[in-house]
């Protein structure tokens, strides 16, 4: 439950160094609130890629910034440079380094929990709830409004699906063409946040489908990996416009949430052995 408190970076809880540069987490309960310093000629390339073991960096990054100035390329050659008072995102796929003579600093709220962790270091195991999403009958809707709506649409699309999954504290793994996969640390609030993805979006003329399953999911280099979220994109693909499925096992676990739902059946899910029972959320 969200509470009142507060904490100050003289006192940070990790403090994470790499060549030219630092960061420092503040964990509010769930919530990382980082402090990234980027010394004079700090570049992604050479001080934090070969850490991460990557091309380009693969996290997304929300924040604020304090001082210096950030050159930022996106894969497809976009380039930008954000500077002191620049509230700034940057997609995952990119590189950077530092322009200014001064260092770069900056506030974030979303990716120093793993930013310049190794994929050995990011390796682990967690019991989760997963929401897959997914826009419906896109390639129809595409072809009815045309490139340019279309573009607009899916980036308001995104910008209310990450909406809800902060309110509901959820934990945004990846972007999958039109939809999205999420962690949840509980199954009530999974369930939750997908019932509210297509009333967010309704009013742009699209419905999405829902798929939520629970279970033992590997986070390796940032990224969600195992049978589990295999099984929630198998679910997810089972909804229909606008409907919220769950998987038997996530089902299970909410006895008690006042959360309502009536069954559909049991389905093979691809890739996966034995027929699954599967639930449609009853929406109030």
């Amino acid at each position: 439950m969200p509470r009142l408190q507060r904490k100050g970076f003289e006192g940070p809880d990790e403090t994470r160094r790499f060549p030219n540069g630092a960061v420092e987490i503040l964990m509010l309960d769930e919530i990382a609130v980082s402090r990234f310093v980027f010394q004079p000629g700090w570049r992604w390339v050479t001080d934090v890629g070969p850490i991460a073991g990557t091309d380009t960096c693969q996290h997304r990054h929300v924040g604020y910034t304090i001082g210096g100035s950030l050159t930022v390329r996106m894969h497809d050659g976009t380039t930008m440079t954000i500077g002191p008072g620049d509230a700034y995102e940057i997609p995952p796929g990119h590189v950077a380094w530092v322009e200014s003579d001064v260092p770069w600093e900056s506030v974030e709220f979303t990716s120093g929990h793993a930013f310049g962790k190794s994929p050995e270091a990011l390796d682990e195991r967690v019991l989760a709830t997963m929401v897959f999403t997914d826009i419906c009958d896109s390639t129809a809707t595409l072809a009815r409004v045309g490139d340019a709506a279309w573009t607009r649409i899916v980036r308001e699309h995104n910008e209310r699906i990450r909406t809800v999954i902060d309110r509901h504290r959820g934990r945004e793994m990846a972007t999958l063409g039109d939809g999205f996969l999420a962690l949840f640390d509980g199954a009530a609030k999974a369930v939750l946040a997908a019932a509210a993805m297509d009333p967010a979006v309704a009013d742009l003329g699209i419905h999405v489908r829902t798929g939520v399953h629970t279970g033992e999911v590997a986070i390796v280099g940032g990224q969600a990996r195992g049978v589990a979220v295999h099984a929630a994109a198998r679910v997810a693909a089972l909804a229909g416009p606008g409907e919220v499925l769950a998987s038997g096992t996530t089902h299970d676990l909410l006895d008690g949430s006042g959360l309502a739902f009536e069954p559909r059946g049991t389905h093979e899910l691809k890739g996966l052995t034995g027929a699954r029972p599967i639930f449609a959320l009853l929406h109030s």
